[in-house]
């Protein structure tokens, strides 16, 4: 399977978009707030998917300069990975990561005006001393706020990056008007308006119907109309 520090390319995830038989080993993200199949190590996105570098040499290199991003941050560690809704910059430009209709993560070049902000999926919340709730977003990144039923698990919110305040609330509904992004199965890199959401009362995953299809929940995030993203919006 590889090391602690690289995998074998035919070991990695599907939804990376890089040829499995060019060279025996990839590198290994370090672990962080995405799972595997959900983002890559910033120093093969510079080298093989934007092409930025042709070595892993060259990749310090740039990464040393400062001129490097994510969510607004600036990273020098190859290894740091970058996954979905991340936003990545590299000098003047940015980019968003998303699923495209085959389910590979790609990395597609966004406005100046986009590049302030991302949408979270709250995964899980939990109040903590002090009386604040405390939720975890996809992206494994925490928010306090004073409200325990200000939102709930299955939304999602807009916040601004690097600061993480919340601009916009995205509930779950049902109603028929909310729009979802499909992250996982057969309909990945979808997007479709939610039906109706099933809670099994057993060790069964709960699951979203949507017009023509259904997934399970874990593979359904909440989008914003009003928000841009470099996705194919399809019915």
């Amino acid at each position: 399977m590889g090391s602690n520090s690289h995998l074998k390319r035919l070991n990695m995830p599907r939804s990376w978009p890089l040829s499995r038989k060019t060279t025996t080993w990839i590198v290994r993200p370090l672990p962080g707030g995405h799972p595997l199949d959900m983002g890559m190590p910033l120093g093969p996105i510079l080298r093989d998917v934007l092409g930025v570098a042709q070595t892993m040499r060259e990749v310090r290199v740039v990464l040393s300069t400062g001129q490097i991003k994510v969510d607004g941050r600036v990273v020098k560690e190859t290894r740091r990975i970058v996954g979905l809704m991340d936003v990545l910059t590299v000098g003047e430009q940015n980019y968003r990561c998303i699923l495209d209709l085959n389910g590979r993560l790609r990395y597609r070049p966004i406005k100046d005006v986009d590049s302030s902000w991302k949408i979270g999926r709250i995964d899980g919340k939990v109040t903590i001393r002090g009386g604040m709730t405390q939720y975890r977003l996809h992206d494994g990144r925490n928010l306090l706020h004073e409200s325990a039923s200000e939102f709930s698990v299955g939304d999602s919110v807009v916040i601004s990056i690097p600061e993480q305040e919340v601009l916009e609330h995205l509930p779950f509904s049902e109603d028929g008007s909310t729009r979802a992004y499909i992250i996982g199965g057969s309909h990945a890199g979808e997007t479709a308006l939610i039906q109706q959401r099933i809670i099994k009362r057993s060790s069964q995953p709960n699951e979203v119907n949507f017009e023509d299809f259904g997934t399970h929940a874990r593979h359904v995030m909440v989008i914003s109309d009003s928000r841009t993203l470099p996705i194919e919006v399809t019915t």
